[in-house]
């Protein structure tokens, strides 16, 4: 099955060990459809067999054969085997050995095998076996079924059984042979009339975490859709087990699939959430599709047929246990194939974003004001209202560890509340651009109108910069506490939620003072100690700024929630 998600450029980041590559967060955090199998992360991959309808010994015998598992220390005892290759061959291969099959001896009198193929859905094996050569097939038990040599009321009734089976949600194969072969082995020719030899049914539990992660996903603007090679029924039971409201005409199979042009499937993308018994190529083409509207796509595989879509997604997400050539397509990789470290991921990506644009307008509101106000003292003829050494002073000293603990901001109640942003959204939004605008202006009408207002009354350059750098400053001080979150007002947000914050808050403060009142800095800054009545105009200045600043705010707030 498959997923729809989102990436970007890669980067590298440690989610408890779970995640090794992770896209970028400006684009992981725009995700909007999420593709995936249920055998790969809405399930616990601990795939086993539980039922086995027919001949019991030939079918296991016949799976033994065409499984592309392996025991990779079959020397250590069975509590301890470690067991390569996917999910089903795993399960059937255990549960052959475990009735008493040996695999490496039945392996020896192998003269041909055809390994599973997603376009005829069936693996087969040619044994040679007292002097004949006999076929042993498994696959997809329409596949099987359509090549058996069954009577109308037999088919039927194999079916019926298929469809009770499936609606369980089990993942079912099939199993047919033939004896008796001539010498020439070409699987096209010999692949008919087979003896059908019975079902065999595989449980796979969904894991218990993934209901609560895909409400979150949806939750989160994001829609998970399930793409697969199993039987359609058995897809619904597993969708409905997770609450999904899944009705037939939800459910598209890859034949019917196959019969619409782009168009039609364009008609009904949008309410499709299953799509069953597809082929590879059809997983590229759901992915096309959706990327045609403009969505970011995120897709879950683990097999070799799943590498292409896995290069064809803006994000590939690859298993742990998955094969190698998925691992090598893929962008991200899930140590322990969990659906629910997907939307980890979003939630981490999202929260770097966040954070990211806090920084950027913390810092660019700063910078934004510091040149406007030397530009316009320069174009005016008068002396600079602050120094460049006074200027450093507040990059490094003041603003320097608050950049740092902003970056460090926790993640928002809200943030798996807010829709997709779409990866063609710029880093510097329109509300960025304008409470970077709307900081720099309030603050340099204030503090232009300031120096003015004190150079005519001529008092001395020295104090009037000391009243002007203690202003800059202290601005930059409070509104960091605006730029905690950019969706909610200042009167909204925790102020103990990020202790760096406060201690970088705390710090700067101490070093406005240090800066003011003790005669090396003072010298080195040239700068005077302030009395009562300058800090309150300076207070008063800075709360003022803070006011315009939250009004700024409260205006795209509104927006976005009448929109």
């Amino acid at each position: 099955m498959t997923v729809i998600l989102a990436v970007g450029m890669q980067r590298i980041l440690k989610k408890g060990g779970l995640v090794r590559r992770l896209a970028s967060a400006e684009t992981l955090g725009s995700t909007s459809i999420i593709a995936t199998d249920k055998t790969a992360t809405l399930t616990e991959g601990k795939m086993k067999v539980v039922e086995v309808i027919g001949d019991k010994s030939l079918i296991l015998k016949t799976v033994v054969l065409t499984s592309q598992a392996f025991i990779e220390n079959p020397e250590a005892s069975v509590d301890q085997w470690i067991v390569r290759g996917e999910s089903t061959d795993q399960a059937l291969l255990l549960a052959a050995i475990t009735a008493g099959f040996n695999k490496d001896e039945l392996d020896k009198h192998k003269i041909a095998e055809m390994p599973f193929n997603s376009a005829n859905k069936l693996a087969a094996t040619v044994l040679k076996e007292a002097g004949r050569n006999n076929l042993y097939v498994c696959g997809a038990p329409e596949a099987v079924l359509a090549l058996s040599q069954l009577t109308a009321r037999e088919g039927q009734q194999w079916k019926k059984k298929l469809d009770q089976l499936a609606g369980k949600g089990l993942r079912i194969v099939a199993a047919g042979c033939k004896t008796d072969l001539n010498s020439a082995i070409d699987f096209k020719e010999i692949i008919n009339n087979l003896t059908f030899t019975g079902l065999i049914a595989l449980r796979d539990p969904v894991r218990p975490e993934v209901k609560e992660a895909v409400n979150l996903c949806r939750q989160a603007g994001m829609r998970p859709i399930i793409i697969t090679g199993d039987h359609k029924l058995t897809a619904k039971a597993v969708a409905e087990e997770l609450d999904w409201n899944i009705g037939d005409e939800d459910i598209l199979e890859g034949k019917d699939l196959d019969k619409l042009n782009d168009d039609g499937l364009d008609k009904i993308l949008t309410r499709i959430q299953i799509y069953a018994r597809v082929e590879p190529k059809d997983k590229m083409r759901i992915i096309t599709a959706w990327q045609k509207r403009g969505k970011v796509v995120a897709m879950i595989g683990d097999g070799v047929n799943d590498a292409p879509a896995l290069k064809k997604a803006d994000i590939g997400v690859a298993l742990g246990s998955g094969t190698e050539v998925a691992k090598e397509a893929a962008d991200l990789i899930l140590l322990n194939d969990s659906f629910a470290i997907i939307v980890a991921a979003v939630e981490e990506g999202r929260a770097i974003l966040d954070n990211i644009r806090k920084v950027i307008t913390y810092l660019l509101s700063d910078t934004f004001s510091e040149v406007v106000l030397v530009g316009v003292s320069i174009l005016a003829g008068v002396p600079l209202p602050i120094t460049a050494v006074q200027i450093l002073w507040i990059n490094l000293m003041e603003d320097g560890l608050g950049d740092i603990a902003l970056a460090f901001e926790p993640k928002e109640e809200d943030l798996m509340k807010q829709k997709p942003q779409g990866h063609d959204l710029p880093l510097l939004t329109k509300e960025m651009k304008t409470i970077i605008f709307i900081i720099g202006l309030i603050t340099d009408l204030i503090l232009l109108g300031l120096f003015f207002w004190l150079w005519r009354q001529n008092y001395p350059i020295d104090y009037i910069r000391s009243i002007i750098f203690t202003t800059l400053t202290i601005d930059s001080l409070l509104y960091i506490f605006s730029c905690k979150s950019l969706r909610k007002n200042i009167w909204q947000v925790d102020f103990f939620s990020n202790k760096l914050l406060l201690v970088a808050f705390g710090s700067s403060l101490l070093m406005l003072i240090l800066a003011l009142y003790f005669p090396f800095f003072q010298n080195f800054l040239e700068i005077v100690p302030l009395g009562f009545y300058d800090w309150l105009i300076v207070l008063g200045l800075g709360l003022v700024e803070l006011l315009g600043i939250e009004a700024a705010k409260w205006f795209f707030i509104s927006q976005h929630q009448t929109a």
